[in-house]
């Protein structure tokens, strides 16, 4: 006999993952995807931050015809690229482009752990780079949200060179000055966070949002000694690695701000 509950569409409701609350979904999008039970901020796809962050109809994108690579030849590494693809309607882990935040003209790029776990490779590695240099050649602020499980592997040591190749376009972008903003999204690990995520003028983490270096599954398996909570917004926060601990809900309030506060600056 069918239940009274199987004409209720799967997508009406969605799960906290931290409280277990099922919660309404168009009330949890209009609480920007944290929970009113607990106050979980749910992980975003790239297109729901957009939705949430820059004013509306002006984000361009840029460097989105930068084909897949595959350095190494690495085994069954092409066939995830596209189905990567495929699934997140992302040429790459990082989306980058031009849009306006408060009338602001800024850069943006916006990480997405849907594609093969944000790692960063070649290609998100060289999207960084051009979107620092292009806002050096527009005159714009750059704002970067981070979300990564650390550097590809497929890719071994091109992607480890991504660090220094994005981490001295922010230097130059630093030289031209121009503020950079990073924002840190649960979780960002990894090369990203041994380069341009924690490089930021100004370095915000939304609450609840897991970082370090090495990732859970490093630790577990080199047996480091390393409380839990160390790796947490929280704590790197109450240690002066991080400037702003914030709620979704005042986010784009708080960069609008910054980016008032850098153009009176230059004034």
């Amino acid at each position: 006999m069918a239940s009274p509950n199987d004409d209720i569409p799967p997508d009406l409701w969605e799960e906290c993952k931290s409280c277990h609350q099922l919660l309404y979904a168009k009330e949890l999008a209009s609480e920007l995807w944290v929970c009113s039970k607990c106050g979980h901020h749910m992980r975003l796809s790239v297109w729901q931050r957009l939705e949430i962050t820059v004013d509306p109809g002006t984000f361009t994108e840029t460097e989105g015809d930068l084909p897949l690579v595959d350095p190494l030849g690495f085994p069954d590494y092409m066939p995830k690229l596209v189905q990567a693809r495929a699934k997140t309607h992302m040429n790459e882990a990082v989306l980058t482009g031009t849009a306006r935040l408060h009338g602001h003209r800024i850069g943006l790029a916006l990480m997405d752990l849907a594609f093969i776990g944000g790692s960063m490779g070649w290609v998100v590695g060289e999207k960084i780079t051009r979107l620092m240099e292009r806002c050096i050649a527009e005159r714009r602020p750059a704002i970067v949200f981070c979300a990564s499980g650390g550097a590809r592997m497929q890719e071994s040591l091109v992607a480890l060179m991504q660090m220094p190749k994005t981490a001295g376009a922010v230097g130059r972008l630093g030289r031209a000055g121009l503020p950079y903003i990073s924002v840190l999204t649960d979780p960002t690990y990894g090369g990203v966070t041994a380069s341009y995520a924690f490089l930021g003028d100004v370095i915000i983490a939304e609450k609840g949002a897991a970082m370090g270096f090495a990732g859970p599954r490093v630790v577990e398996v080199t047996k480091m000694n390393l409380r839990p909570e160390v790796q947490t917004a929280e704590f790197q926060y109450r240690h002066g690695m991080i400037d702003l601990l914030v709620e979704r809900a005042h986010l784009r309030e708080l960069l609008a701000d910054l980016l008032d506060w850098f153009q009176a600056g230059k004034g």
